[in-house]
């Protein structure tokens, strides 16, 4: 491979031009200097870094801890529900509306039970395995990526609502997360057919599998008793959700800081350095054409819209602004079902998509996955807004 200080040449013989490093690191501090400059500004330099850190550490304390307490518990209920049979028996029972609705063979219900029991990239793990890609044509294959996300760490979402006192309303938001995943999947679907036609009549795992082993499954001895199979499925299942709870700290910490410094206004002594401080940035902006929020999602309040944003990145991130709403007296049951519903359809989908399509091949669609997934999410919050205005 030969490079330059200008260019470098692939091994297909493709000059990719390349940033100059300098660029790139005055750009970097240029963004750097405007996002906590115009902080700084209104905060003061100290005031600002000691926000920053309370912030930080009593989400830590109160949120990320909690949420991992949640993950451990999910995980161990996901394993017994695998262990026992009851992922296969939904399998089964979801196979016929899976044509009609998502145009996918009946055994993706499986990846959508799976990444609602653990995360997005549940179902590019289920892919690997030839016995499952074998039943998709290339673009609904490749669907896969939108289709999982939108049911990604749906449980945790469902639950953690259930948590805070409320019980329809997420409920409400699985409904309409439901509809979101119908738009994002089908939407994904045309835009693959109208850029690759040829993928309609293309086996998904004759070309892009043929040299990836089957996975093997873990061996069951059929001498266990039951209340070791229950041990181990719990355990296991535990250690999952300890190791999602600690990949969600980094999104919560860092996401959910920014967005409450731009989200919340300073205190009853102005800003003194304590958490959940800032320069209510969002908020003003979103006032500015805060009527279509409110007719589209039925927010009431600008500050509101901090959940959907953070959510973009990362779904736990985006948890953990809800107690610090509802503090506020800004949250109610139809922003309830909203946040369950954008929560589980997005699920983080601008961190994971691109990570997702390239481990199965496709990088080059993965703005048109993220087209997708945006549409499809606008869509769930919009019909839970509506679904909640007539049960609610």
């Amino acid at each position: 491979m030969a490079t330059s200080t200008a260019d470098s040449t692939t091994d297909k013989g493709k000059k990719v031009k390349k940033t100059n490093p300098y660029i790139r690191g005055i750009v970097c501090l240029l963004w750097v200097l405007v996002i906590f400059g115009v902080i700084a500004m209104k905060m003061g330099i100290a005031p600002m870094m000691k926000t920053m850190m309370a912030t930080a550490h009593d989400l830590l304390l109160n949120t990320c801890f909690f949420l991992m307490a949640v993950c451990v518990l999910t995980g161990a209920f996901g394993r017994i529900l695998v262990e026992f049979g009851v992922v296969e028996m939904l399998q089964k029972i979801l196979h016929p509306v899976m044509k009609p609705l998502f145009n996918l063979p009946g055994v993706a219900s499986l990846g959508g039970v799976m990444t609602f029991l653990s995360d997005n990239p549940a179902i590019i793990t289920l892919s690997k395995d030839k016995e499952f890609a074998r039943y998709f044509k290339r673009y609904q294959f490749i669907s896969l990526t939108n289709f999982g996300t939108a049911f990604g760490m749906g449980l945790l979402v469902i639950i953690y609502m259930v948590s805070l006192g409320f019980t329809v309303e997420p409920l409400i938001g699985f409904a309409g997360a439901v509809v979101g995943c119908v738009v994002s999947t089908r939407c994904m679907q045309r835009f693959i057919l109208r850029s690759h036609p040829d993928y309609r009549d293309i086996a998904a795992v004759d070309e892009v599998y043929d040299e990836i082993k089957k996975t093997e499954k873990e061996g069951k001895n059929d001498e266990e008793s039951l209340f070791t199979r229950i041990l181990n499925a719990v355990l296991d299942g535990g250690k999952g959700g300890v190791e999602v709870g600690l990949a969600i700290i980094p999104g919560v910490l860092v996401i959910s800081t920014l967005v409450m410094m731009l989200t919340f206004g300073a205190g009853e002594n102005g800003y003194d350095g304590s958490a959940y401080q800032g320069i209510e940035l969002l908020p003003w902006l979103v006032s500015k054409i805060n009527i279509i929020f409110e007719w589209l999602f039925g927010f009431h309040d600008p500050h509101l819209i901090g959940f959907p944003i953070t959510a973009l990145g990362a779904v736990g991130a985006a948890l953990g602004l809800i107690p610090k709403f509802m503090s506020e007296g800004w949250v109610d049951g139809n922003a309830i079902c909203v946040f369950t519903a954008i929560g589980m359809c997005w699920s983080g989908y601008l961190s994971t998509h691109t990570a997702m399509l390239d481990s199965l091949g496709y990088r080059n669609l993965t703005s048109k996955a993220i087209l997708a997934h945006t549409i499809g999410g606008l869509v769930a919050a919009v019909v839970a807004h509506l679904l909640a205005m007539l049960f609610l």
